[in-house]
């Protein structure tokens, strides 16, 4: 199994305490982990970075751009990246969401969402 040090997953959350538990809860895990209040610090973070295995979205994000406008643009230009979406206000049809992505509706499971990125991990 791959070191998950090594595995590196941008959190994208606008809500900081929900940033904080979500970034606590993946290096408990195991994993490194980058951190983004919007789409547009996460393309910022995406473009100089060539280490990010896994972007980990809030659907609900202010800015240019929402989540799932983010997954699809990540799928677009950085294909090899996997991708968690999360919301708590929107269950999206699972044929709109991008190849190779996970969806949990908030709140989600810890376990489950660990048990999503350990499969990442391969």
């Amino acid at each position: 199994m791959a070191n998950r040090r090594n595995f590196v997953v941008l959190v994208v959350e606008d809500e900081p305490y929900l940033r904080l538990d979500t970034v606590d809860l993946v290096e408990e895990a195991g994993f490194s982990t980058v951190e983004a209040a919007n789409a547009d610090e996460a393309i910022k973070i995406l473009e100089h970075r060539n280490d990010i295995r896994v972007v980990l979205t809030d659907v609900g994000l202010p800015g240019s751009m929402d989540g799932m406008k983010l997954a699809l643009a990540i799928r677009d230009r950085w294909p090899p990246i996997d991708l968690i979406i999360t919301s708590g206000q929107l269950n999206p049809n699972l044929d709109d969401l991008p190849l190779r992505s996970r969806f949990f509706a908030k709140p989600y499971d810890p376990m489950k969402l660990v048990q999503a990125l350990t499969t990442f991990v391969g």
